[in-house]
């Protein structure tokens, strides 16, 4: 599993749902072809199959390391797509956000809506699982790449590891990281690394946030 790269509503600070999502920043299109570079380099990825959200930030990733992959066919999935704030929030400043709505904590009920119109943490969740058992189904013994979002890799380490939705560890994925989950038998999994990002030396951690 690959974060996506840094993307433009990151930089702005919006809200960014698949409704207005806008791709990657500057920034975010130099880690992409740094990922690429490496295993390009490496070859230490092996892959049959290269799965994107629908998310343009994460298409345009999945895009940028397709070559180093053997250019393979991008299969986009929508249940690896990040959390869906809705359309009422997808897209709003989070000073906008928080104006409207307050500080709600998103932890505290995975049932709740944090999000008006939005999903809740549970749907989500359950999203997520679902986008990985019939990919899983659909290409059996093969290893899968997806481009994705933190939140996705989040949930994914949840279930792999058998840990409640909320609480019990924070992780921070960052941008491009490689995450590599092995299906050892069903029901278990090996995690092989998680947010192995060395491609990424020398670059800032971020943009510069607009005020």
């Amino acid at each position: 599993m690959i974060r996506h790269g840094e993307s433009n509503t990151t930089v702005a600070r919006r809200i960014g749902g698949f409704r207005t999502c806008s791709g990657l920043s500057p920034l975010g299109v130099e880690q992409a072809e740094r990922l690429r570079d490496r295993l390009a380099a490496t070859a230490e990825i092996s892959a049959d199959v290269l799965v994107s959200s629908q998310f343009p930030r994460a298409r345009e990733t999945a895009e940028i390391i397709a070559p180093a992959l053997g250019d393979l066919n991008i299969d986009i999935v929508e249940g690896f797509g990040e959390h869906d704030p809705g359309d009422v929030c997808d897209g709003m400043t989070f000073d906008e956000y928080v104006e409207r709505y307050g500080r709600h904590d998103h932890e505290a009920d995975p049932f709740s809506v944090g999000f008006p119109g939005g999903e809740t943490l549970a749907a989500f969740h359950l999203r997520v699982g679902e986008a990985i058992s019939q990919t899983l189904r659909a290409n059996e013994g093969k290893t899968i790449v997806v481009a994705c979002h933190g939140g996705v890799i989040d949930a994914a380490l949840r279930q792999a590891l058998r840990a409640a939705q909320l609480g019990v560890f924070e992780i921070n994925t960052l941008n491009t990281s490689i995450t590599e989950l092995q299906l050892v038998k069903p029901g278990r999994w090996r995690l092989v690394r998680y947010n192995d990002h060395a491609h990424l030396a020398g670059l800032p951690r971020e943009t510069a946030r607009q005020p």
